[in-house]
C-alpha cells in the first residue's frame, strides 16, 4: 500500500500471531515499523531480521514503560495496539492479580498509548486497537474478565475519536473472531465451541486481520472513526 510508504508505524505487541502479520504487512507496504515484544525475544529478533523492522522490549503491563515507548518513538503516523492477554475460568476462583494484569494490558495500555501517540501525531494519523468479538457477545462461560476488557475498547475508541477528530486523527477497533494463532490454534479445543455459531466453519488467518488494519491506516478510511470492525467468519451472523 503506497499510502504508508515511509510513514512511521508502531505496533505494540508485534512478535507473534496477528501482531507479526501486521508488522509484515506494513513493512511490505514500505512503512518504517517498530514493534514491541515482552516474552518472545527470539521470535521478535527473527521477525525484525526478516522484515527490516525494529524490535524493542516493552512490558505492556507497565504503564510508564508503554508511555515512554510511544513517546520515544517520535511523531507516529500509525499506532497499532495489539498487545493483549487472555485470562479465563470461573470468576469465583480466578487469581485477582491475573485479572488486574489483564486490565493493565488490555485496557490501561491501549488508552495511555493512544493518548501519548496523539500528543505528536500529525493530522491524518491513525490509531488502531485490536479488540475481539467478545466485546460484543459472550457466547460461553469463563471469559467475563476478557470480554470486559474488550468491550472497554469500544467506548475508548468512540470517546477518543471525538477528542482527536478535530485534528483529523481516526481511532478504530478491529474485532477478530477465531484466528489461527498460538493463543487460539485452529486445531485447538475452542473450535468445537465456536464453529457451530460461525458462517465459515474455520479459523481466520492473521493476514486477514492485517489486511483490515492496513485499510484503516490508508486514505480510503479517512472518514472512518470511532467504529468497530468485526472480522469473525460470521460468528455473529
Amino acid at each position: 500500500m503506497a499510502s504508508v510508504q515511509g510513514k512511521s508505524v508502531l505496533v505494540l505487541g508485534g512478535s507473534r500471531g496477528i501482531g507479526a502479520a501486521i508488522v509484515r504487512r506494513f513493512a511490505a507496504d514500505g512503512a518504517a515499523v517498530t514493534f514491541t515484544y515482552a516474552g518472545s525475544k527470539e521470535a521478535a529478533e527473527q521477525l525484525a531480521a526478516e522484515t527490516g523492522t525494529t524490535a524493542v522490549m516493552t512490558d505492556s503491563a507497565d504503564r510508564d514503560a508503554v508511555i515512554a515507548r510511544v513517546r520515544d518513538s517520535g511523531p507516529l503516523d500509525v499506532l497499532v495496539v495489539n498487545a493483549g492477554v487472555v485470562v479465563y475460568g470461573d470468576p469465583l476462583e480466578m487469581d485477582p492479580d491475573a485479572v488486574d494484569r489483564l486490565i493493565r494490558i488490555n485496557i490501561a495500555a491501549p488508552y495511555h498509548a493512544s493518548v501519548e501517540a496523539a500528543r505528536r501525531m500529525p493530522e491524518g494519523g491513525r490509531i488502531i486497537v485490536i479488540g475481539s468479538v467478545n466485546g460484543d457477545r459472550v457466547s460461553f462461560p469463563g471469559v467475563s474478565a476478557y470480554a470486559m476488557s474488550k468491550s472497554a475498547m469500544q467506548s475508548m475508541a468512540r470517546g477518543l475519536a471525538r477528542d482527536f477528530g478535530p485534528r483529523g486523527i481516526t481511532v478504530n477497533v478491529v474485532q477478530p473472531g477465531p484466528i489461527d494463532t498460538d493463543m487460539n490454534p485452529a486445531d485447538g479445543p475452542f473450535k468445537d465451541l465456536v464453529y457451530p455459531s460461525m458462517a465459515f466453519k474455520r479459523h481466520g488467518r492473521p493476514e486477514d486481520v492485517a489486511g483490515m488494519v492496513a485499510w484503516l491506516a490508508g486514505p480510503e478510511a479517512g472518514f472512518v472513526t470511532g467504529a468497530m470492525h468485526t472480522i469473525d467468519g460470521g460468528f455473529g451472523a
